[in-house]
């Protein structure tokens, strides 16, 4: 009796050694080709601005491209840098965006400098109401807690997927938001990735840095499977190896998307990896959903008081006791004495420059406001209450800089003693520059405007 009870306790140490090795040892998944796309850079294009036939971007033509893709095995990604600014309508039109990368069924977003700019209490409100996952492993609060989640596990073809966000610190300096600390991206990866390891079978890291800083990264960090950057001055022009990771970068503003592509054979190993940088031309359609963001959106900020409607905040960077000497008189003031330069101007685009904004409805957005009137965002310039009565269109005063003085001296009969400063291409380029214009090249545009001083006064000419 004794003998077969030993027998059986035996054999019940073997059956639950058996089950707890089963239990301990993974069942290895098949192999998957996976496609991974990214985005960095964004800088609020929903739309391209259409300014200019030509443009390339806009997360309309973004979401023609991922709709063509394959729905299984990808990953979507935002690098960081979707925001625009910090200013109240880019916050606004920050969501827009999230609902648009929703919509385009992005896995996470990383937070890049221009997000970092935002208040931890704003960060906080967007990460209770976010429809996408945002991710930084650095940006901490006053009390050192992350913001947001530091990373992300997604499953693809039975294998877990990581996704870890981090940002550079430097260079953000004094426009670091209030209440936050970036701690930097070796000490938060030293701390974070030994630990994921055991629960990914990839990691993919966004990481709004440098090109120079990428490559440090994955020569430091032996876990990284793929690093996707971010601050940089252009697009990838090859696949980058480096120790044991994969990395690739875009950037320009909406108007490139990166793909790698690879196949996940097991942990950390990856097969016959290719990748492509997209470039989101005119002839791509523009998805009719996201425009309709961008409409919304110029809805909801035509009826939302701004800061930049108050006076006052526009005189919040003044000196204290220093009196600006002119301010915007208006064209009006400007063409009855300057007859043969305004002749010129009503011929070109400039004398129409608002009208393109009420044809596209972004006559109350304050992104396009400023380069289609007088002084947007100056204490005498236009602002939005004006509608189109005032201080509206490209005019004289818009490159010359303020002309009350000006008027003032020579209407009084006194010495006009007010000289307006030269100028130069770089005034120009305040506009023309970016998806904002076509290459801007002085002696190609230049003749389109060109004006001069007025002929002498005779007596044929009073």
């Amino acid at each position: 009796m004794k003998v077969w009870l030993t027998v059986l306790a035996l054999a019940a140490l073997s059956i639950a050694g058996v089950l707890a090795l089963r239990k301990k040892t993974p069942v290895a998944q098949p192999p998957v080709d996976l496609r991974v796309f990214f985005t960095c850079d964004t800088r609020g294009r929903l739309v391209p601005c259409g300014c200019f036939t030509g443009q390339y971007g806009g997360l309309t033509r973004l979401k023609t491209v991922l709709d063509q893709a394959p729905s299984t095995n990808t990953i979507r990604v935002d690098v960081g840098d979707a925001i625009q600014g910090r200013e109240d309508f880019e916050l606004i039109q920050y969501r827009y965006l999230l609902k648009a990368y929703a919509s385009m069924r992005f896995d996470a977003l990383n937070v890049g400098q221009r997000e970092a700019q935002l208040s931890a209490d704003q960060l906080r409100a967007l990460r209770q109401e976010t429809p996408v996952p945002i991710l930084s492993a650095n940006l901490l609060d006053a009390s050192g807690a992350p913001v947001f989640e530091p990373y992300r596990l997604v499953e693809r073809g039975g294998h877990r997927i990581a996704l870890v966000g981090v940002l550079d610190p430097r260079g953000l300096g004094e426009n670091l938001g209030a209440g936050l600390t970036v701690e930097r991206m070796e000490v938060t990866l030293g701390k974070l990735l030994p630990d994921l390891r055991g629960k990914a079978d990839l990691i993919v890291l966004l990481a709004f840095t440098d090109e120079a800083t990428l490559a440090a990264l994955a020569r430091e960090f032996y876990e990284l499977d793929v690093i996707l950057g971010g601050k940089v001055s252009q697009p990838a022009q090859k696949l980058e190896t480096e120790n044991r990771s994969l990395i690739l970068y875009v950037t320009n503003e909406s108007r490139a998307l990166g793909m790698l592509k690879f196949k996940l054979a097991g942990r950390g190993k990856l097969e016959n990896p290719a990748h492509e940088i997209m470039l989101m031309h005119e002839e791509i359609p523009q998805d009719k959903s996201i425009a309709a963001l961008a409409t919304d959106y110029r809805d909801e900020i035509r009826r939302t008081r701004l800061a930049i409607d108050d006076p006052s905040h526009l005189q919040a960077d003044s000196i204290p006791g220093v009196r600006n000497a002119a301010a915007f008189a208006g064209t009006e003031s400007c063409v009855s004495c300057h007859k043969t330069a305004a002749a010129a101007w009503e011929k070109t685009g400039h004398a129409g420059a608002f009208d393109t904004l009420v044809n596209a409805k972004a006559d109350a957005d304050p992104n396009c406001i400023g380069c289609h009137t007088v002084g947007f965002g100056t204490p005498s310039g236009y602002r939005r209450e004006f509608a189109a009565q005032k201080l509206v269109n490209v005019g004289c005063e818009s490159c010359h800089g303020p002309g009350s003085l000006h008027v003032e001296q020579y209407r009084s009969g006194a010495p006009v003693t007010f000289k307006f400063r030269p100028l130069g291409a770089g005034d120009c380029q305040k506009c023309h520059h970016g998806e904002f214009s076509r290459p801007f090249d002085w002696d190609r545009f230049w003749p389109h405007v060109k004006h001069g001083k007025e002929p002498a006064r005779t007596a044929t000419n009073p």
